[in-house]
C-alpha cells in the first residue's frame, strides 16, 4: 500500500511540473462585447475553468443600503435564464460541472468548471451565460436569503471576532465605500427592486474581465468570452473610488464578556500595482507573515506566550488595502500584548530587516511560488487577479526575480511610506 502512494506522488508531481515550472502564457484580448479577456490554453487536464469578474463588489453598494451587492451576487446561481434555483444545479450535476464564485470589496466573481467534452462544455457555459446575464431574482428566493442574511448578521454581531473587523474597517475607512459594512437596518431596508437595479448597472460587458484557463484553442475561448458577455449591457464608463484617506492614530477598546481579547492593528496601506509589493512582500514575511520564523511570532508567542498566533500581512485592493497585525490573547494580559507587538513593530520599522532574514524570506517567498501554479485552478486564480487589476501579463513570469531584487533598504524605505505609526488605528475587544 505505501508503495502504491508513493508511485501515485510521484505521477502527482510529474503532472504538476510543468504547470509550476513552465512560465505562463497570457494572450489578452477585447471581445466584440468590450469585456477583456485573459486566456491560458493548457491541456494538462480536460477540463475549462472559466471566471468572469465585474467591479460590483460592496465598494459599489448603495451608500445607504450596504449589502445589495452580496445579496444581487448570492441570488444570481438561484434562478436563471429558464431555470429555477433546482433546475441550475441539477443540470450542473449532470454535466459534472460546478459553478463558484462571491463578492468581496471590489469585484463579484461568477465561476466555472467543466470538463472539456464539446458536449458537456456547451451545455455548461450556457447556465453559465444564464446566470451571469439573466438572473431571475424571484420573489421568494429573495425573502428567504434576506432573511438568511439577517440571521447570519445579527448572530455575528454577537462575536468578538466580528466586532473587532468590523470597528476596525470602520477606524481605517469612514465615510469611504471601503468602510460601507451591513447592519440588520440596512438588509431590512433592501428591496428586490434594489437587486435589479444594481445587476443592470453593474453587471455590464464594459467592466467584465473574462478569465479562461483550460483545454480550448484561441478560437474556442474567444467565442466562449463573447458568448458568456453579449447579452450583457455594453454599460458606461464607471465612477472611480474616491482615494482613501489615511485615518488619524487611535485606539478603540470595546467590552465583550469573551475570554480572549481580539487585537486589531493596521492602517490603508497598499494598492494593486503599487512599485513598492515586492519589497513589502519580502519585509512582511520577516515582521509576521512567516509564520513561526517571523519576529512577532517569536516575541509575542515563543518568549512570553501572549498568544496562539500572531500575523501581519498586507491586503492590496484598487486603493489602499489594509496593512493588519491581528492576535487574540488572555484579556487579563491584553495591554502587555499589545505594548510587546507595538515595540516589535516599531524596531522593524526602524531598523528593517536583518541580511538572514532577507534570505529567509527571499527563499521561501520565492521557492513555495510554483506552488502557486501547480493547478488550473490556481492558474485561474492568478489571471483573473492580473486581468481584473490591470497587472502586467508578466506578472507571474517575473515575480521571483521582483522578489529577489528586493533589499533591506528598500523594505525599509517601503515600510516607512506605507506603514505611518501617525495613522495606525488599533480596536481591542474584551481587553480590560
Amino acid at each position: 500500500m505505501r508503495m502504491k502512494m508513493k508511485a501515485l506522488f510521484a505521477v502527482a508531481v510529474l503532472l504538476s511540473a510543468p504547470l509550476a515550472m513552465a512560465g505562463v502564457k497570457i494572450e489578452q484580448w477585447t471581445a466584440a462585447s468590450g469585456a477583456r479577456v485573459f486566456f491560458v490554453e493548457t491541456r494538462a487536464l480536460p477540463i475549462v475553468d472559466v471566471q468572469v469578474d465585474f467591479a460590483a463588489g460592496a465598494a459599489q453598494d448603495p451608500a445607504d443600503k450596504p449589502g445589495v451587492a452580496q445579496l444581487t451576487r448570492g441570488l444570481m446561481d438561484l434562478g436563471a435564464g429558464n431555470m429555477n434555483e433546482t433546475e441550475v444545479a441539477m443540470r450542473l450535476a449532470d454535466l459534472g460541472a460546478r459553478l463558484g464564485g462571491g463578492a468581496d470589496t471590489d469585484r463579484a466573481t461568477v465561476s466555472l468548471r467543466t470538463l472539456a467534452d464539446a458536449d458537456k462544455r456547451t451545455a455548461a457555459f450556457e447556465i453559465m451565460r444564464q446566470v451571469i446575464a439573466e438572473p431571475r431574482f424571484p420573489e421568494p428566493v429573495f425573502e428567504r436569503e434576506r432573511a438568511r442574511s439577517l440571521a447570519a448578521l445579527r448572530e455575528s454581531l454577537t462575536r468578538p471576532d466580528t466586532i473587532a473587523s468590523r470597528a476596525f474597517w470602520a477606524g481605517l475607512y469612514g465615510e469611504h465605500p471601503y468602510g460601507r459594512q451591513p447592519s440588520v437596518e440596512s438588509l431590512a431596508a433592501i428591496k428586490l427592486d434594489d437587486l435589479r437595479e444594481f445587476h443592470a448597472a453593474n453587471y455590464v460587458a464594459r467592466s467584465a474581465v473574462v478569465t479562461i484557463v483550460g483545454a480550448l484553442n484561441r478560437a474556442e475561448a474567444e467565442a466562449l468570452a463573447q458568448q458568456l458577455t453579449e447579452a450583457l449591457p455594453a454599460g458606461g464608463e464607471q465612477a472611480q473610488l474616491p482615494a482613501v484617506a489615511l485615518p488619524p492614530a487611535a485606539e478603540l477598546r470595546l467590552p465583550h464578556h469573551a475570554a480572549q481579547a481580539h487585537i486589531q492593528i493596521g492602517m490603508p496601506a497598499l494598492k494593486r500595482g503599487d512599485p513598492d509589493f515586492y519589497a513589502l512582500m519580502v519585509g512582511n514575511y520577516s515582521l509576521g507573515g512567516g509564520g513561526f520564523v517571523s519576529r512577532l511570532m517569536k516575541e509575542v508567542r515563543d518568549k512570553r506566550g501572549f498568544a496562539y498566533s500572531v500575523y501581519s500581512y498586507f491586503a492590496p485592493m484598487k486603493e489602499q488595502g489594509p496593512f493588519q497585525i491581528g492576535l487574540q490573547t488572555k484579556r487579563e494580559q491584553a495591554a502587555d500584548a499589545l505594548k510587546v507587538t507595538r515595540e516589535v513593530l516599531a524596531k522593524f520599522l526602524t531598523e528593517g530587516p536583518s541580511e538572514s532574514e532577507m534570505a529567509a524570506a527571499k527563499a521561501n517567498i520565492v521557492g513555495s511560488f510554483p506552488l502557486r501554479l501547480d493547478s488550473n485552478r490556481k492558474i485561474l486564480d492568478n489571471v483573473a487577479v492580473i486581468g481584473f487589476y490591470g497587472l502586467p501579463l508578466d506578472y507571474l513570469d517575473t515575480y521571483a526575480t521582483n522578489i529577489r531584487k528586493v533589499t533591506a533598504a528598500d523594505v525599509r524605505a517601503a515600510f516607512a511610506r506605507h506603514v505611518r505609526p501617525e495613522h495606525l488605528v488599533t480596536v481591542v475587544v474584551a481587553g480590560d
